[in-house]
């Protein structure tokens, strides 16, 4: 579900001692970037393992009612994502990427060593209560939670600076400038994204397991010994790593021009845009001006002031180049997308709190074998698989042949991700009314007479929406970007994740707060089987749909802007998106 994909090279790359990566061969390569994907694989499965299965210890151990407990989940998800943004601001302008991981990835270790304490120590969780009636157990007292925000608030600040410069430093191991590095690195994404989906299978059916059989503590404990194994080996291959010089922040870009355009909004714009300053010589690598938030041309427009300049471009919060300009416009017309893209991540985060909290009522047996609750999210993963499989040997051939096309479009894509994300809501509506109808008739903390399997529909549903919103998110963001915003316009499609999960939290506190109107126990209930979680589902079906439609004329309005050196980029990128998820088909 996370990661991000960003064209490095090595030929500007050092080792550690400073000299220059192609007079060490032992530095980079595979060996390198072997031991960062073992971080990333790590990752996954600590920040993975935590999350599908949280919402069931919430609820059931801690004595959290269903809504505060998916918002605890959803909200430290959303913090992990949105904390990418400011782990890749420290990257690009102080730190550069492998002081970042070196940093944050002994603070996840501690985060999830932490966790499994807090769930091993007695005094750090409430006692346990048989009771039918929640009302009547024990809540986490106030020093209880604490404890535990602080152990997964420290697992989302490691996220946060892992997953920023952990892809990116995999690709500097790599000489994009020789033609076997970069095959090479072409192959790195393939089993970085691979590794993702390892991990998180790996999350969702072996580490969901030991938590509800074992216990949580060992289950959370195999998370943190495995951060540790992954960063004292990353640590360890230093020397074999090659260095990239920070080369500044794509915020502090569009701060300028924006300064800029602000400073002189009161002059007038040029009637012939030829009069705009320009310092790139390269024709070929200039972006061609448009009419477009003309307002930011300003930023562009060469006052008195700096005319008397000895350099008229040494301030670049007065002035900027038009191409500058034309970058942080590209970026302005992607964020409509971004926005209308939101409402896709806000029903998968249903998936793994109520969907789970679900499971937890209904009967899991598959033989002598019950399944928990939290590995149905396995079949996010099998429907993930099946459409890229279905993507790759039905739709493209089917549009090379009759279209003459190369397959869908990345915006068909996150189109065809959202209509299937509004029917999944709408089949967990469905199945979730037949599941009260049976709990109406049920006994109160038993399991419903009712299989589990009611609920794949929704997984499915929703993991296939995923495999189309995530590839076709991650191509329309890395293709559509300036070449020197890619570490941005990665963090901007992360932070979709991100808001996805803070707008779940908000819209569960708004419907409850509004059912609960005159003493109702509202549609999210203190217990599941008490509230009408069909009716929440039913909102989210409709206000997706609703989202689909606005994202319909968005798409229509996007207009992509590129130059001839950007047009050969785009290739190589597409190429990138489409040998990455034929690996993983593989």
């Amino acid at each position: 579900m996370e990661g991000e994909m960003e064209s490095s090279s090595g030929s500007n790359a050092v080792e550690l001692q400073g000299s220059t990566a192609d007079q060490q061969p032992k530095t980079g390569g595979w060996v390198a970037a072997t031991l960062i994907l073992g971080i990333e694989l790590c990752e996954r499965l600590s920040t993975m393992g935590i999350a599908v299965n949280l919402v069931t210890y919430l609820n059931e151990t801690m004595n959290l009612s269903s809504a505060t407990s998916a918002n605890i989940v959803t909200n430290f998800l959303g913090t992990s994502f949105l904390l990418c943004l400011f782990g890749g601001f420290l990257a690009d302008t102080f730190l550069g990427r492998y002081r970042v991981i070196a940093i944050f990835a002994p603070v996840q270790t501690i985060g999830t060593a932490m966790l499994a304490i807090s769930t091993q120590v007695p005094q750090l969780r409430p006692p346990t209560c048989a009771s039918q009636s929640r009302n009547e157990c024990q809540q986490a007292s106030s020093s209880q939670m604490v404890a535990l925000y602080g152990s997964l608030y420290l697992i989302a600040i490691g996220t946060g600076g892992i997953k920023s410069s952990v892809s990116g430093f995999g690709s500097d191991q790599f000489d994009e400038n020789n033609k076997r590095e970069k095959a090479q690195m072409t192959l790195f994404f393939s089993r970085f994204f691979f590794l993702i989906s390892l991990g998180t299978l790996t999350a969702v059916t072996l580490l969901v397991y030991v938590q509800d059989r074992v216990s949580r503590s060992w289950g959370y404990g195999i998370c943190s010994v495995s951060m540790f194994i992954a960063t004292l080996l990353f640590l360890m291959g230093t020397r074999r790593y090659r260095f990239k010089d920070s080369c500044g922040s794509p915020l502090i870009h569009i701060l300028q021009v924006l300064v800029a355009a602000t400073k002189k909004r009161k002059l007038q714009l040029p009637s012939n845009s030829d009069e705009l300053f320009e310092d790139i010589q390269d024709v070929s690598t200039r972006i061609p001006h448009t009419d477009q938030f003309r307002c930011l041309d300003k930023a562009a427009v060469i006052s008195k002031e700096t005319e008397t300049c000895k350099n008229i471009a040494s301030n670049p919060w007065n002035l900027s180049s038009t191409t500058k300009v034309e970058e942080v416009k590209m970026m302005i017309r992607l964020l409509p997308i971004w926005a209308t893209t939101i409402m896709f991540w806000t029903t998968y985060a249903q998936m793994i709190t109520f969907s789970v909290e679900q499971a937890t009522t209904l009967r899991r047996k598959f033989g002598h074998f019950e399944i928990p609750a939290a590995s149905l999210t396995v079949f996010f993963v099998a429907a993930i698989l099946v459409s890229l499989a279905a993507y790759d040997r039905l739709i493209i051939p089917f549009c090379k042949r009759w279209t003459g096309l190369p397959g869908l479009t990345n915006l068909q894509r996150i189109g065809l991700g959202l209509f299937l994300a509004s029917l999944g809501m709408a089949a967990a509506a469905i199945a979730e009314a037949k599941r009260l109808s049976v709990a109406k008739f049920t006994a109160p903390n038993t399991t419903l007479p009712l299989s589990v399997y009611i609920l794949i529909p929704q997984f499915l549903l929703i993991g296939s929406g995923e495999a189309f919103m995530y590839s076709g998110q991650l191509d329309f963001f890395i293709t559509q970007s300036p070449k020197a915003m890619k570490t941005m316009s990665t963090g901007l499609f992360l932070t979709t994740l991100s808001m996805g999960f803070f707008f779940s939290s908000l819209i569960v506190s708004i419907v409850q707060k509004i059912t609960t109107i005159g003493g109702g126990k509202g549609w999210v209930a203190e217990k599941i089987n008490q509230g009408r979680l069909d009716c929440f589902y039913a909102l989210l079906a409709l206000l997706t749909f609703i989202d689909f439609w606005i994202y319909l004329v968005c798409a229509a309005w996007y207009k992509p802007q590129t130059t001839y050196e950007k047009n050969q980029e785009m290739v190589t990128d597409k190429v990138l998106v489409v040998s990455t998820m034929e690996e993983v088909l593989v």
